[in-house]
């Protein structure tokens, strides 16, 4: 279903009866500028869901490290405690 030549020019002409030749500029400013806000959400959701994503990752691994950081600590005082009872 695609628009021919010929119907473009007949929507073209609607729209110059409708709105007239002083208001198609301010129109078409608009209507660009609307395509152009409609872009940048769907690019700026894009974005933001990657940034989730991301934060997701980096939580993950910040879990995973204090839990590394915990065995360490746990290794640390038992050896401590090892060493002290040596003595």
């Amino acid at each position: 279903m695609r628009l021919g030549p010929m119907e473009l020019v007949v929507i073209l002409v609607v729209v110059l009866l409708i709105f007239g030749p002083k208001n198609l500029p301010k129109l078409g400013k608009a209507f660009g500028s609307t395509v152009k806000n409609i872009r940048e959400g769907m690019e700026g959701d894009d974005k933001a869901e990657e940034v989730e994503s991301e934060t997701v990752v980096e939580d993950e691994d910040d879990a995973e490290i204090r839990e590394l950081e915990a065995k360490l600590a746990a290794a640390k005082a038992k050896k401590e405690d090892g060493a002290q009872h040596a003595e």
